[in-house]
């Protein structure tokens, strides 16, 4: 148990679900920052508060550690970004061969105003879900822009800082399997039920891993590590 407290990026979706049952399990006091950017999937900014209580209801070890929620409006991310997760157009590939969804310098401006967050709460920890195993191909989840940015807070912040990834090289089917040893069959269901990952903000349609459209690439990487999690289940 780690003695300082925590604040997780929690964006309502299954990795932050998971990084934020990890930091509960690690730290005595644990807070929580979103962020409304223009979205075209803001619903999960609605399933961020049914996931807090949820947590609170169901895992009694964590309520008492789980502190308090924030939620930042970054809508200027979103008036200056021209992409697929911004704006109702087609998810397809860039010529620089990165997804359409790619919103520039969209994690480096969470981590910063995450930083100033904790720092006016006294947490000099954050916890984030970017990971470089099973991953979109963003630069921004790359633990060499992780690490780099961490010492630029540090520096920035005058503090001794820390950027905890328990994601980053974790694949999809990880994750779920995680997620099942910090919090068994509850925290599956909760994740499966009340978090939202789908790009297009589709909770009309119901699938073994949780709601989706089902063929945006969020969920088809969640679908392909929720088959390769439970493959591995039956093998074991």
């Amino acid at each position: 148990m780690n003695r300082d407290g925590a604040l997780v990026l929690f964006s309502g979706g299954q990795d932050s679900t998971v990084c934020l049952a990890w930091a509960l399990e690690r730290y005595p006091r644990v807070e929580t920052v979103g962020f409304a950017y223009g979205q075209r999937h803001a619903v999960e900014l609605t399933q961020r508060s049914v996931v807090l209580e949820g947590i609170r209801d169901t895992f009694p070890r964590w309520a008492d550690r789980l502190g308090a929620d924030h939620e930042i409006a970054l809508a200027e991310l979103g008036r200056l970004s021209e992409t697929a997760l911004t704006r109702e157009t087609e998810i397809s590939l860039s010529a620089a061969g990165l997804p359409s969804t790619f919103v520039p310098g969209r994690n480096l401006l969470f981590l910063v105003y995450a930083a100033a967050v904790a720092y006016r709460r006294g947490l000099s920890t954050l916890v984030a879900g970017m990971c470089e195993t099973d991953y979109s191909g963003y630069p921004d989840c790359r633990n060499d822009t992780i690490r780099a940015q961490e010492e630029a807070i540090a520096l920035g912040l005058d503090r001794p800082f820390r950027i905890e990834t328990p994601l980053m090289y974790v694949d999809k089917a990880g994750t779920w399997a995680l997620a099942d040893a910090l919090g068994g069959a509850p925290l599956i269901d909760l994740i499966r039920e009340d978090t939202h990952t789908c790009y297009l903000g589709d909770r009309s349609k119901h699938h073994a891993w949780g709601w989706g459209c089902g063929t945006c690439p969020a969920c088809e990487l969640r679908a392909k590590g929720w088959e390769a999690w439970q493959a591995g289940r039956v093998g074991a």
